[in-house]
């Protein structure tokens, strides 16, 4: 009998039967030891009868090894792998030890455990339960919350349960139980057979710790003069370290065997209790005593205090000497490496190498935090200084990896404490760049590798020079840009991206753009970093088209890679394409995927990052506080994608002093005026100038758009370009010119933008029947974009040319509009003919979540089934 239960009971019972139903579900029951979380989710096991039920219990001296929970979660269900895509299957194999195939992205494996739980699920409703989730190791937990916080319509329930400290779970719902008040803890000492006389004491030593109540009952019983210490933590730890002590010495000595092996693994414990001559009979004892429970091959602790407190009343020599058994009897090279740097006190350099062994295989398996622990634990155990450097650099190299930024700075600093080699330093100073990058610190990072950077290994400075040159671009640093290029050369690096960025830095676009150029066709065969180089040299050099064709294709690869934690990235660069190509609904179905991933990861950097992209939305359609507000949580080195958004709103809105000041102030000296986004918005602060009357403040940055511009070759470049210098100048010319090459595609806001101001300078020189031809055209694209203050001025000049009948029309609903982004996604891959299946893949969902979105979609639409999807326009 549960008691004061109503409201947790209510809670699992509600979140049960969703699953039943069809939806799924998680919770988190968070609270103090002993406050009845273990009962809880006793009860909801009993609840879901009939429901497949896995469970899982964290193990404190199991919380550094590499997905434990997971392989005890999943072990009985991995018959069930072959059901899954190939590399989310190889990478559960992997964590399960039954493939050695290397896992690239550390949050592949939730997005298996999320496709096995739904593949479970087919066959009906599933219940994962997750006991001491603070004790989790963190690749679990990664994991697990992963597919948590994906569930939708998967039939899957599940439950966390974990103390106060050591297990965040941002983004699920939390439920803490109560103490239990005083009639509630009476009835339960009744229970358990306490008179009455002794139960009010025991009561208010309790404070209501459900836990606490039945040790102290239990103990008063016995012995009615029983007294306990202060705090109820305390008293339930010294309780059963009583207890223990009462044991026979065996027997305590068999339970720190227990307590320190952890997993209740009975022959390996029975195997390491024969070097220390006890055997299976010694724990009699203790089962005796309800300490715990012994079956042919597991001991479990009735509660994990009991373990506790009989491996923390050990002396440290027992203790060693238990993990030196342990380490000993040990067939898992893993298990081994658990026990080995508790059995040592000193320096061993054999027992570090099996450290670093096992880091290596944690990594293989995408278990990063794991790695970055094992290589620090050989590091303490290394005797050679230099030795000990290098293994604190591959640990703070796994800690950013794992995500722990901080981490990673604190191990790269202790590792140059170790080492004042040069080569050593320059090997540690990437990982200190990418964590000072991470935690938005982009110029000191530039500048760290430029200063590390060493001729005595010229690939590694060659890359250093690469990456810093990357980071000093991003933080507006031209020196470090400039340094950057010239160092290359003396190392005989011929690198024409961070050439071409050097030149763009000196405002030498002419040797500058075709250096990107030829960037932009690298081999493809020069593997990832190459693409990537491609891709950011396409942005630079105002190629849309093939930028574009570059992100779709990296996000492909992410997708079928399960590559998640590159997949934000990805879409924020196809996003942006998207914006400028007029396609918003895309834009904002990317940015939304990403946003998703980015807060499912903790990638907190670009999450802030990506607010540029619905910013800029926001500003086209006139959403002043939403693009105010997303512009706002921009990070510092996205601030030029921020002014750029709210520049443009203030352009539309008629404060022109505002955008112009804005601009000018974010264009700087720096390289950033030269980026995508900073060079699109030359043209606004042109047009700020001129309708300000001033055109000396236009003609600066309309010369270096036109030089940009002329050199690049872009229609679209060159269209905005004669928009520019049309409107400094006031001659029709340009805008013809502008839009005859409009007409030959790209960007098609600043085409209605271009006819626009064409239309106005026609309805001013009194030729309205012209001027009314290509203000209706940019009508059609103001409306479709959902420009609204730019629709809104076309329609006033519309007015004034005379042209009352389309002024007056109202913007046609284009149907898209009623889906939400990821039904969006759904929908598009359906009408091309990918199965649910197929889409589930690519979109990292269940196969029951993408029907889920179908169905909503289809009366949306107006249509009942894929065929008639198919024969939908869904540009």
């Amino acid at each position: 009998m549960l008691y004061g239960r109503s409201t947790e009971l209510a809670a699992l019972e509600g979140l049960i039967a969703t699953a039943r139903s069809g939806r799924s579900g998680a919770l988190v029951l968070r609270g103090e030891a002993g406050i009845g979380k273990t009962a809880l989710l006793d009860r909801a096991a009993e609840v879901a009868s009939g429901m497949r039920v896995l469970r899982v219990t964290g193990i404190e001296p199991e919380a550094d090894l590499a997905f434990g929970g997971l392989v005890q979660l999943l072990w009985p269900v991995q018959d069930r792998l072959d059901a899954l895509p190939e590399p989310q299957a190889d990478a559960l194999r992997a964590v399960l030890g039954t493939g050695r195939t290397r896992t690239q992205d550390r949050f592949l494996t939730g997005l298996a455990v999320l496709t096995l739980l739904a593949d479970l699920a087919e066959q009906g409703p599933v219940l994962c339960l997750v006991d001491d989730a603070q004790w989790l190791d963190q690749a679990t937990a990664e994991a697990l919350l992963f597919a948590a916080r994906r569930l939708a319509a998967e039939q899957v329930a599940m439950v966390f349960a974990t103390r106060e400290e050591g297990f965040v779970a941002p983004g699920l719902t939390e439920l803490r139980p109560t103490r239990l008040d005083t009639g509630d803890a009476a009835r339960l000492l009744a229970d358990v057979g306490l008179p009455p006389a002794l139960r009010e004491q025991v009561i208010a030593e309790s404070a209501g710790n459900p836990l606490a109540l039945l040790e102290f009952g239990a103990a008063r019983r016995d012995d009615p003069s029983k007294f306990t210490p202060v705090t109820v933590a305390d008293r339930v730890l010294s309780s059963y370290r009583a207890q223990i002590a009462r044991l026979p010495e065996k027997t305590r000595l068999a339970l720190l065997v227990a307590a320190a092996e952890g997993r209740g693994d009975l022959p390996l414990q029975l195997k390491a209790g024969r070097m220390l001559d006890v055997g299976v009979e010694d724990l009699e004892d203790a089962e005796r005593a309800d300490l715990i429970q012994v079956t042919e091959s597991t001991v479990i602790f009735r509660h994990p205090l009991i373990g506790t407190a009989a491996y923390q009343g050990a002396v440290l020599a027992r203790r060693i000497a238990v993990h030196r058994a342990l380490a000993d009897a040990a067939d898992d090279p893993d298990c081994r490496a658990r026990h080995l740097p508790l059995a040592v006190t000193s320096p061993d350099d054999t027992v570090a190498a099996e450290l670093v062994a096992a880091a290596d295989r944690a990594a293989d398996r995408s278990a990063y935090a794991a790695a970055a622990l094992l290589h620090q634990q050989a590091a303490r155990l290394t005797p050679d200084r230099r030795a000990q450097a290098h293994r604190l650099g591959d640990a703070a190299a796994h800690a950013l990896n794992a995500g722990h930024a901080a981490q990673a700075a604190d191990l790269a600093e202790q590792a140059e404490r170790s080492t004042d080699e040069p080569k050593e330093l320059a090997r540690l100073a990437p990982v200190r760049a990418a964590v000072m990058f991470e935690l938005g610190d982009q110029r000191q990072a530039a500048r760290l590798l430029l200063e590390r950077a060493s001729s005595d290994d010229p690939a590694l400075g060659r890359d250093m020079l690469r990456t810093g040159a990357t980071y000093a671009w991003f933080a507006g640093d031209a020196d470090a840009v400039r340094e950057a290029a010239r160092r290359l050369r003396t190392l005989g690096g011929t690198d024409p991206m961070v050439q071409g960025m050097a030149h763009l830095a000196e405002d030498d676009y002419a040797h500058g753009l075709p250096l990107l150029e030829r960037a932009v066709t690298a081999d493809p065969a020069g593997g990832d970093t190459a693409r990537a180089r491609a891709l950011h040299s396409a942005i630079l050099v105002g190629d849309d088209a093939t930028a574009m064709e570059l992100a779709a294709r990296e996000v492909a690869r992410c997708r079928a890679r399960g590559l998640i934690g590159a997949l934000p990235q990805a879409l924020h660069l196809l996003a942006e394409r998207q914006v400028l190509a007029g396609a918003h609904r895309d834009a904002e179905a990317s940015v939304a995927e990403a946003m998703e991933i980015a807060r499912d990861t903790g990638l907190r950097q670009r999450a802030a990052w990506l607010n540029g992209v619905p910013a800029r939305i926001a500003a086209i359609e006139g959403d002043d506080g939403r693009c105010r507000s997303l512009a706002a949580d921009a990070p510092e080195a996205g601030r030029v994608a921020g002014e750029s958004a709210l520049s443009l709103l203030e352009l539309a809105q008629g404060d022109y002093e505002a955008a112009l000041n804005r601009l000018e102030a974010a264009a700087g000296p720096g390289p950033q005026r030269h980026t995508a986004m900073a060079m699109a918005a030359v043209a606004d602060q042109v047009e700020a100038a001129v309708r300000l009357g001033d055109r000396q403040r236009a003609e600066g940055p309309m010369r270096a758009f036109d030089a940009w511009a002329q050199v690049c070759g872009r229609p679209w470049a060159r269209a905005v370009a004669h928009r520019c210098r049309a409107l400094v100048d006031g001659q029709e010319e340009g805008y013809v010119l502008a839009v005859r090459l409009h007409e030959r595609g790209g960007r098609p806001f600043e085409r209605a933008r271009t006819e626009l101001l064409y239309g106005e300078w026609l309805r001013r020189a009194r030729r309205r029947s012209d001027a009314r031809g290509v203000l209706r055209s940019a009508l059609e694209v103001f409306e479709r974009l959902h420009a609204a203050p730019w629709a809104e001025r076309v329609r006033a000049e519309l007015r004034a040319a005379g042209d009352a009948t389309t002024a007056a029309r109202a913007t046609a609903e284009n149907v898209l509009d009623r889906l939400t982004p990821q039904e969006l996604q759904v929908v598009r891959l359906a009408a091309g003919g990918n199965s649910s299946r197929e889409i589930a893949a690519q979109l990292f969902l269940s196969r029951r979540t993408v029907e889920h979105h179908l169905y909503k979609a289809y009366p949306k639409l107006g249509v009942g089934s894929r065929r008639e999807l198919a024969r939908l326009d869904l540009t």
